[in-house]
């Protein structure tokens, strides 16, 4: 258990968005913002003076760039960093390099004059800030007041029951902080003709669009951002864009996905519950559950009305985790059939849908 405020540096050119992200990260009793910093060169003093336990940082700034700067703070001494990036499409693959660099989450700069957007900024935020003191991070080899949370039945009531079998079957994967990089491991193991796919990693709109095709570029199977209406197929993994909860669907023999708007559930949009809970009405016992690496609980109780339903399920096991929290609540609560490392969970996949 923490005994002291999770002490955070927010590292931003604007000074708008310093004094913004400082008064949301306040607003946290679990937090304390102990300083900020115009660019990565006042960032390296305040560090030197005090080191934080996690560092928000923008990536276009002046001097050095975000990109440059979490390099050199990764190869040197490890601090768990949130990018805190602008909403902008052509900035998103350059925010997705981040990931790479080590840093543990993405999230998006409140927007001013949107009291909504800036109440789920909060919350995103500040789940971010304690999913990252939480987060194992490594040195970078030279190679390379808390919200009431919602549950899945604002946007998907309790199922009932489960269809019957078909021939076909379908992967549900959630996941959240480092499960970019555990997606493109586990994914990257799949051959091409794998069951269909469908995700949910927590991550800002636009960004999750440039992430889906970064990884179909390296998978074998092919991966897009999932459109309402998209079919599961063979193969293909559709992955939720953000800030659209993704459901399962099926009509005859076809499942296909559906978007729908809603507040936030489990502090998230898109949740896992949701589509867990979507898999376990739509594809009962045709389906398989994965929870991935990620802080909180959301798809813990998805998971357990998939095994009710006869899903198979399976959980990311500590030692590869990079925040064990997701996956640690679904064994909780007795939703979990295996826990496996990271590299067996795509032997696993195929066996049960074979």
């Amino acid at each position: 258990m923490r005994t002291r405020k999770i002490r955070v540096l927010i590292v931003d050119d604007s000074a708008v968005v310093r004094q913004t992200l400082s008064e949301i990260l306040s607003s946290d009793p679990e937090i304390e913002v102990i300083g900020t910093a115009g660019d990565p060169f006042v960032a390296t003093e305040k560090i030197s003076e005090q080191a934080p336990d996690v560092i928000t940082l923008d990536i276009e700034m002046p001097r050095m760039d975000g990109l440059t700067f979490l390099q050199k703070i990764m190869a040197q001494h490890p601090i768990p960093v949130v990018i805190c990036s602008s909403l902008a499409e052509e900035g998103a693959q350059s925010t997705l390099k981040a990931l790479e660099y080590g840093a543990v989450e993405i999230i998006a700069k409140p927007r001013l004059g949107s009291k909504q957007f800036l109440e789920d900024s909060r919350i995103t935020l500040c789940q971010a800030v304690r999913a990252a003191a939480e987060a194992r991070v490594h040195v970078l080899q030279p190679s390379r007041a808390v919200q009431p949370k919602l549950t899945a039945d604002v946007i998907l009531s309790p199922a009932t029951q489960a269809m019957v079998e078909t021939t076909e079957k379908v992967v549900a994967i959630g996941a959240s902080t480092g499960g970019t990089e555990a997606l493109k491991i586990l994914l990257e193991a799949l051959p091409p003709d794998s069951p269909g796919i469908v995700i949910v990693q927590h991550m800002p709109e636009l960004f999750t669009r440039a992430f889906a095709n970064r990884l179909d570029t390296q998978c074998s199977i092919t991966v897009k951002e999932a459109e309402s209406n998209d079919t599961v197929l063979r193969g293909r993994a559709l992955l939720a864009p953000g800030n659209h909860h993704l459901l399962l669907k099926r009509s005859g023999a076809r499942y296909f996905v559906e978007l729908k708007d809603g507040p936030l559930v489990c502090r998230h949009r898109p949740s896992v519950d949701v589509l867990f809970r979507s898999a376990a009405r739509y594809a009962g016992q045709n389906a398989v559950g994965v929870i991935l690496t990620g802080m909180g609980d959301d798809g813990a109780r998805g998971m357990l009305e998939m095994k009710q339903a006869g899903a198979t399920t399976i959980a990311q096991d500590e030692s590869t985790c990079t925040v064990f929290g997701m996956p640690k609540e679904a064994i909780k609560r007795s939703a979990v059939d295996k826990v496996l490392p990271l590299q067996a969970v795509a032997g696993a996949i195929l066996a049960c849908a074979r």
